[in-house]
C-alpha cells in the first residue's frame, strides 16, 4: 500500500470508530425534562423488554 492509501484507510477507521462510539451511547428520553435521569437498572430493564417484544409465544 502506498502512503496515501494508508492515510485514507486511517481516516476511514477513525470515521467508523466515531460512528460506533456515537451509536453505543444510550438514547435519553427527550419528551419530558422533569423525568429523573435513567440509571443502569432502567437501561437493562428497557433492553430486556425490547427483546421480549421481539419474541413470539
Amino acid at each position: 500500500m502506498s502512503k496515501s492509501d494508508d492515510r485514507k484507510l486511517a481516516a476511514l477507521v477513525k470515521k467508523n470508530a466515531a460512528k460506533v462510539a456515537k451509536a453505543k451511547q444510550p438514547k435519553r428520553r427527550k419528551y419530558d425534562s422533569t423525568l429523573a435521569p435513567e440509571v443502569e437498572e432502567d437501561l437493562e430493564r428497557r433492553k430486556f423488554f425490547s427483546e421480549m417484544k421481539k419474541r413470539e409465544f
